[in-house]
C-alpha cells in the first residue's frame, strides 16, 4: 500500500513547484492527491478543492501555497488529523509555522522534492 500524499497548491502549470511536486511523488511511488479548488485535475489526476473532500486516507500533506493560504489550510489539515505536514521553501512563516504546533501538528521546513533526492530545478 502506497503513501498518499495531498500536494496542496498542485498546479497544471509545470513551471510552478506544486506541479514539480506531483510529478516528484508519482515518480517516487507515491499515491498522490492534488489538492487545487481551482484544477479539476493535475497530471491526469482528479484534483480536490480541500484535504476535507478526499476519500480515504492522507499519509501527509506537503504546502506549495503562500502562508497566508497555508493558514487557513492547515486548519483543514489538523481536522483531518494528517499525521506529517512538510512546509516548502516559501510556504512557511513563522506565523504558520506556529499555528501549526498550536494545532499540535509538528511540521518539516524542508523541501520535500528535495528530500525525495529530485532536483526540483531540473523536473
Amino acid at each position: 500500500m502506497s503513501t498518499v500524499v495531498a500536494v496542496i497548491g498542485a498546479s497544471n502549470n509545470r513551471q510552478k513547484f506544486g506541479n514539480r511536486a506531483v510529478r516528484a511523488y508519482l515518480r517516487a511511488g507515491y499515491t498522490v492527491v492534488p489538492i487545487n479548488p481551482n484544477e479539476r485535475e493535475v497530471e491526469g489526476i482528479p484534483a480536490f478543492p480541500s484535504v476535507l473532500d478526499v476519500p480515504g486516507r492522507i499519509d501527509l500533506a506537503s504546502f506549495y501555497v503562500p502562508p497566508a493560504v497555508g493558514e487557513l489550510v492547515i486548519e483543514e489539515v489538523a481536522r483531518r488529523q494528517i499525521p506529517e505536514v512538510w512546509l516548502n521553501p516559501g510556504a512557511e512563516s513563522d506565523a504558520l509555522v506556529a499555528k501549526a504546533r498550536r494545532l499540535s501538528i509538528t511540521p518539516v521546513i524542508a523541501c520535500s522534492i528535495v528530500a525525495l533526492g529530485e532536483n526540483p530545478y531540473a523536473l
